[in-house]
């Protein structure tokens, strides 16, 4: 399946699929190991097989999606969203905030967000120390949310409550956008959907953006059903129940650990 490039430049780059129809799917990149070279853009079938055009968006660098192109991408992304009658979203880490900051330009409805952060900039969230070294050239004002994502954006937002940071994140993403959900999936770590993974459960939380919106109740419920298999999340929770002198239960989610058998091996 050929991509049509709608923007192109050093630093940003945004790829279309199936660009004819009338509702559209955007992913973001996530954060990356290694910087400073794009990904071969692939279309999320899942999306482009039931009527979705698909919009994938990258940044060379771990820079959040804030430098000297972000404006002239959002003239590009503010002439393409017009075609659409109905924009959904889905990004992980930095592709969250991705999907948060974009959301007014490109008028996204609909969004699950994964681990999000609201932003990396030291006075807006003091608390998150994980990115200081890509926060120094961050512009506060560009990256804004409050001036620049659509605020009656509906969805959910993901999260290990253990995960002190990205609960927090959650919590301040709750408070930007009134119609978004927090949906706490204990015992994934940051991805918390590693345990829908290992369940193969990622297909059915897509799907939700596939049909009317994201339902928390449900993407919770996957999450239970799955924590059986899921040799992550027994691992996961036997290191909380350590740091919080509880050795039995330790001991308890270890030996679970040995019978989990993921249905999808991997994540």
């Amino acid at each position: 399946m050929k991509a049509t490039r709608v923007f192109d430049g050093a630093l940003l780059r945004a790829d279309l699929f199936k660009g004819d129809r009338r509702r559209l799917f955007v992913s973001f990149r996530q954060r990356v190991g290694t910087q400073g070279q794009f990904e071969e853009a692939r279309p999320v079938r899942s999306f482009t097989s039931h009527g979705y055009a698909h919009l994938h968006i990258q940044s060379l660098w771990n820079d959040w999606f804030i430098n000297g192109e972000t404006s002239a991408m959002e003239i590009a992304l503010r002439a393409l969203a017009p075609r659409y009658r109905r924009v959904v979203a889905m990004g992980f880490s930095m592709g969250g905030y991705g999907a948060f900051r974009f959301s007014g330009v490109l008028g996204v409805a609909q969004v699950i967000a994964i681990a999000p952060q609201v932003s990396i900039h030291p006075e807006v969230v003091p608390f998150d120390t994980r990115y200081r070294d890509e926060s120094s050239g961050f512009d506060q004002a560009a990256g804004n949310l409050a001036r620049h994502a659509n605020r009656d954006m509906a969805g959910i937002v993901l999260c290990d409550p253990f995960v002190s940071n990205d609960l927090a994140h959650a919590r301040l993403a709750q408070g930007l956008f009134q119609g978004l959900r927090i949906c706490r999936l204990a015992g994934g770590g940051h991805p918390p959907t590693r345990v829908l993974r290992q369940a193969g459960s990622l297909p059915d939380l897509q799907a939700q953006l596939l049909h009317g919106g994201p339902d928390a109740a449900q993407v919770i419920a996957l999450h239970r059903m799955g924590r059986r298999c899921s040799p992550s999340y027994h691992a996961h929770m036997a290191r909380v129940a350590r740091r919080r002198d509880r050795p039995a239960l330790a001991d308890r989610f270890r030996t679970l650990k040995a019978g989990a058998v993921p249905v999808v091996d991997k994540g």
